[in-house]
């Protein structure tokens, strides 16, 4: 039997339900466990990280919107990632970390061979937060690392800990979505986080929605794009003091150099960017201003509220 789904939202889980989730991790049956902002206590908690450890047909993660509510779970968790080596995507959004529980979590997390999509939007994370998560982004040559990162709503870290973040994605060889909406960026950082744009050869998505920035950030971006050839192929700008011709602007260029490169790459390296385009198109509702590459890719990053997100597979 293919593995399946299991998604359950808001809801108080019952120890009937947790035995059956539990059961259907140790019987490799299920690839996606969603518990977005379910009830359950400490034990069922622990029961449900000890079949996920030994789970390896898990692919997709949530406990967004605090499911993960203490220290005993962070370290629970942690124990369970260890040993688990499937899980690709880790849904945390709305999860009270702190600083100091990403530290529980995060040799777990760097050691993690098949991570690639970690959601810690709204974690109350800091600087010393940034200091690990730059350490899953390793620069180029280094061991594989996230492709898909979210920092969404964290609005403790300051513009030293954005600098060091942007170093980290001008020199990672992995990253292609990086979401950091509904942080207080300001036009410094956003000027920091272009140079890293124009660095990186890999980053597609850029999320800055509601982020503090004016028609001089825009203006840096425009520059960017127009100057300097990019990965780049959706900016998220909605929700800020930008004119609108501005951001149709950045829009335009984003598609025309798109087409040229479909233009110039051929046949051989249709396949390729396919690929790319899975995580590329990343969706907030009508009154987000987005450059979406591909409307028919097969992977859709969907939203709800101040970016808590969940990774779901669609067919087309």
């Amino acid at each position: 039997m293919l593995p399946s789904s299991i998604q359950i939202s808001g809801e108080p889980l019952s120890g009937a339900e947790v035995r059956d989730i539990c059961r259907g991790l140790r019987d490799n049956a299920v690839r996606l466990l969603s518990l977005r902002g379910c009830r359950l206590c400490d034990r069922d908690f622990g029961r449900i990280c000890r079949a996920l450890a030994g789970a390896t047909s898990l692919a997709q993660l949530n406990l967004n919107l605090g499911v993960v509510s203490s220290p005993s779970r962070i370290k629970q968790l942690a124990e369970a990632l260890r040993t688990n080596r499937s899980i690709q995507s880790l849904f945390l959004h709305g999860s009270p970390l702190t600083d100091a529980g990403l530290a529980l979590l995060n040799p777990a997390l760097a050691l993690h061979p098949a991570l690639v999509a970690l959601d810690l939007g709204d974690c109350m994370l800091g600087d010393e937060a940034i200091n690990l998560i730059c350490g899953l982004l390793p620069p180029d040559g280094a061991k594989s690392g996230l492709k898909e990162l979210t920092l969404s709503a964290n609005p403790g870290i300051t513009p030293k800990g954005w600098s060091r973040l942007a170093i980290a994605v001008a020199h990672s060889s992995q990253v292609r979505v990086l979401n950091l909406d509904y942080n207080p960026l300001g036009d410094h950082v956003a000027g920091m986080l272009a140079v890293a744009v124009a660095s990186s050869r890999t980053l597609e998505v850029l999320d800055l929605e509601g982020t503090g920035l004016t028609n001089q950030s825009a203006q840096t971006l425009l520059d960017m794009v127009e100057n300097y050839p990019t990965a780049l192929r959706s900016l998220v700008l909605a929700e800020n003091s930008i004119s609108p011709e501005l951001q149709q602007q950045i829009c335009d260029l984003l598609s025309e150099g798109e087409e040229e490169e479909e233009t110039a790459g051929g046949a051989g390296n249709t396949q390729e960017r396919e690929r790319g385009q899975e995580s590329a198109v990343h969706q907030r509702g009508s009154s987000s201003w987005m450059c979406p590459s591909d409307p028919s890719s097969q992977m859709v990053l969907m939203t709800s509220g101040l970016g808590d997100s969940l990774l779901a597979e669609t067919e087309m």
